[in-house]
């Protein structure tokens, strides 16, 4: 089992999740969206599970930055401004063959490291 994360080292959610699992000794492979954006197809299979306006972080200061509160934007140019504007997304995406989670989601990956 290989874990696959999504984040930024700064993001408090994203260093939880990389410690919940190291401490249970499961391998991650972890994507640096500073370094290196989410491939769209990686945006795209979570985007169709949760939805595009779930992948937003509303509160980050990116989200503040790019005065986004009043946007009134078409799921097709959320999905365009998260693939340029990687800091938008809610962190730490999470993946686990075709499971897939968004932010802290202790509970399923409670399940994940019992089904290991």
């Amino acid at each position: 089992m290989e874990i696959q994360i999504f984040g930024v080292r700064k993001s408090a959610e994203t260093r939880k999740a990389l410690r919940f699992f190291s401490e249970r000794r499961i391998k991650t492979h972890f994507v640096d969206l500073k370094e290196r954006p989410a491939s769209p197809g990686e945006l795209r299979r979570f985007a169709q599970k949760f939805g595009v306006r779930t992948l937003v972080d509303v509160e980050s200061a990116r989200y503040a930055e790019l005065g986004l509160k009043q946007a009134v934007l078409s799921e097709a140019r959320w999905f365009e401004l998260l693939a340029e504007e990687p800091l938008l997304l809610k962190m730490p995406l999470a993946r686990n063959g075709n499971q897939l989670t968004i932010g802290a989601a202790d509970d399923e990956w409670k399940q994940w490291a019992a089904a290991k």
